[in-house]
């Protein structure tokens, strides 16, 4: 068959494995208690929440719940849950599966701290029968629009397997699930095996009749970014999502690359788009100075590393809300430039003083110095640039590589200087989470900074009874505005693509990627096609080539849905 036809012709299939790079080995497979994104992509294959989104218009949608309904007063949430679902192991899943996991999050004794805050303004639930559960808002606490997403998107876990185990240190691996997918093996430090559900109760619903398509996802862990693209060249890992400029500008050119054996896509979509940073910890010396901070970010070229290192292709960020502005709404933050004058007058006015014999930064008997915290080689082009700059300044940075499960555990406890750290964005802002006073002081928060603002913490409690999404966009553009005039971060670059590489034998949807997805959409919306890896075998046996496709993917301008 013609392998141009192939493409036009392709179905949706079930079978087959698709083997994806994971990051480094995270610490747990539980994703309450290790907040690492893939460690929450494969989690949210295992376990369903009670309402999910619909992948192409955003919309609520029920997933466990087959209905719900709010009072009048917005104070009681309550799900019906689907009789038809039920675990792996056959039990019925019911609302003392959905308490037992709100009350699990909520114990002291577990390390859930994002999830902690999302869930603090309701009761424990009320279960009004096995299939019927009520969330109530204690009796204090302010109204939030997002109530209904709060006590619905939190992944519901099997009371009846794990009620007798230590939460913090359960193992997945084998574990009942109730999700279209199941953890089958783990090989510590190597890899995690999902294997589908083929009896998933929720098989059969039409509307997920193309969805979840892989007998098996594998999950490869790798300490560093270029050891994993070494793998994937080889054909270890089928599927490898890129975060360098300069691994797709310099590195996709060999054989496999130019003959169309590995395909490299840019899909640009309507997903939200997260931000970067050297986070610095606030709640110590030397970053509890917000001069020594603006210092700090006037010493990275930030635009010398767009150019020489990544080719151009990132955008300099000044804001953690990118998607707020636009050309009617211009962001007005600062933008911090590479200026090492700035940065002295800064850092003379902290009372840092430059000693003329040893070229140090200097207060009293202490030298200015901090630690950064790195997980990996891949950070090293652009700490070399950072730390001479620091030197000529007369800042003295030492680096502490650690593998990524020491980092999160350093990250839980906030024990660090600095460090870089790369969130992603949702289809609804919590700015709560990163940004309350509250959220600095609770362990395994996402406010890994220590910010602190009153200013801050009053406007978020008034954004939470906001009913309009304009009202509440401006809030959020006057907490991005204080924010970053306190420099937790210094704020990097980011990308609007997602850019992708993978064998040339998987069938995709019209656009690659989802409405909403990021790379992790490939996971539910692919499929092997045994034609594609057929015709594959077959050219690279005969040196010759498979036709192109392109490189570059704009989600349909045409398409329609909205955001509620």
């Amino acid at each position: 068959m013609n392998f141009l036809a192939l493409i036009i012709a392709a179905t949706v299939l079930k079978g087959g494995q698709i083997t994806m790079f994971g990051g480094t080995a995270p610490k747990s497979a539980n994703a309450y208690v290790d907040n690492s994104h893939y460690t929450s992509e494969a989690f949210g294959l295992v376990y369903m929440t009670l309402l999910g989104y619909d992948e192409e218009s955003g919309e609520l949608e029920g997933a466990l719940a087959k209905s719900w309904s709010v009072s009048q007063d917005l104070r009681r949430y309550t799900f019906v849950i689907d009789d038809k679902a039920y675990w792996s192991d056959g039990q019925k899943v019911t609302a003392h599966d959905v308490k037992w996991t709100f009350d699990t999050i909520m114990s002291p004794a577990n390390d859930t701290g994002p999830w902690k805050a999302m869930l603090a303004f309701f009761d424990s639930p009320i279960v009004e029968n096995d299939y019927t559960v009520t969330f109530v808002k204690k009796g204090d606490s302010p109204e939030d629009w997002r109530d209904i997403l709060n006590c619905s998107s939190f992944w519901i876990l099997p009371r009846h397997r794990f009620q007798s185990q230590n939460f913090n240190r359960i193992d997945m691996i084998g574990e009942v699930s109730g999700g279209p997918y199941s953890y089958e093996s783990s090989i510590d430090e190597i890899e995690t095996t999902l294997k589908r559900n083929k009896n998933w109760w929720k098989a059969t619903d039409e509307k997920l009749k193309d969805k979840y398509n892989f007998d098996r996802i594998k999950f490869k862990y790798f300490a560093t970014r270029e050891n994993a693209f070494t793998a994937f060249k080889r054909g270890k890992i089928d599927y490898f999502p890129v975060y360098s400029a300069s691994r797709m500008a310099q590195q996709t050119f060999s054989e496999e690359f130019c003959r169309n054996y590995i395909l490299k896509r840019r899909v640009q979509n309507e997903a939200p788009v997260g931000f970067q940073g050297f986070a610095m910890n606030m709640r110590r010396p030397p970053f509890d100075d917000i001069n020594v901070r603006k210092a700090i970010a006037h010493l990275v070229d930030r635009e010398r590393m767009n150019k020489t290192l990544m080719h151009g292709e990132y955008f300099l960020l000044k804001s953690y809300y990118t998607d707020l502005y636009s050309d009617e709404i211009p962001c007005k933050n600062e933008f911090f430039e590479f200026n090492p004058k700035k940065a002295s007058e800064y850092l003379d006015k902290a009372g840092w003083k430059l000693d003329s014999k040893s070229g140090l930064r200097i207060k009293g008997d202490k030298k200015l110095e901090f630690v950064y915290l790195s997980r990996g080689a891949d950070e090293d082009r652009y700490l070399s640039l950072f730390s001479e700059a620091l030197r000529q300044a007369g800042i003295t940075m030492k680096i502490e590589r650690k593998d990524f499960a020491s980092w999160m555990r350093d990250m839980d406890d906030f024990n660090f200087d600095m460090t870089i750290a790369a969130w992603g964005a949702g289809l609804v802002k919590y700015p709560a989470i990163q940004w309350l006073s509250t959220e600095a002081d609770r362990k395994g928060s996402n406010n890994i900074t220590g910010f602190k603002n009153k200013e801050v913490d009053k406007l978020i409690n008034e954004e939470r009874s906001m009913k309009s999404r304009l009202e509440r966009n401006d809030t959020y553009r006057r907490i991005d505005a204080i924010v970053a005039s306190e420099v937790p971060y210094v704020l990097l670059w980011q990308c609007r693509e997602s850019r992708i590489l993978y064998w040339n034998k998987f069938g995709t949807p019209k656009y690659v990627l989802p409405r909403f997805s990021r790379e992790e959409g490939a996971l539910t919306s692919w499929w092997l096609d045994s034609d594609r890896e057929e015709e594959l075998s077959r050219q690279r046996a005969k040196n010759s080539f498979l036709p192109k496709v392109p490189e570059r993917v704009r989600f349909g301008a045409s398409s329609k849905g909205s955001i509620k």
